[in-house]
């Protein structure tokens, strides 16, 4: 949990390194959140009627941006722009590389903190 709350309060941090673990952890607590709150829709029988989840929407927007920014913190932790993101298979490529040993052009190895 502690990964997750770590991510959130960086809300908007994009410079920097991310870890791995800090990346994924992220993710993982994103789709266990969702899931939750997808249950939670189906409990109160909200939307029942349509596809769309109301809560999971609410807030997978409220996590855009730190998402995004744990993504170019992942990024620069490969030696690489955060515009890589654009490129949807060479970003998973670099999402799930180890990160650069030693310190890098985007800061200290944040392994060695």
């Amino acid at each position: 949990m502690s990964w997750y709350l770590g991510v959130l309060k960086k809300y908007a941090v994009f410079e920097g390194r991310a870890r791995r673990k800090e990346y994924w952890m992220f993710f993982l607590f994103n789709i266990i959140i969702a899931m939750v709150l997808g249950a939670i829709e189906g409990i109160l029988g909200i939307a029942a009627d349509s596809s769309a989840s109301i809560f999971g929407s609410i807030y997978q927007l409220a996590v855009f941006v730190p998402s995004l920014a744990v993504s170019v913190r992942r990024m620069h932790d490969t030696d690489h722009s955060g515009w890589w993101l654009l490129v949807p298979i060479v970003n998973l490529i670099f999402v799930l590389s180890d990160g650069t040993k030693g310190d890098n052009k985007y800061g200290p190895d944040p392994k060695a903190v």
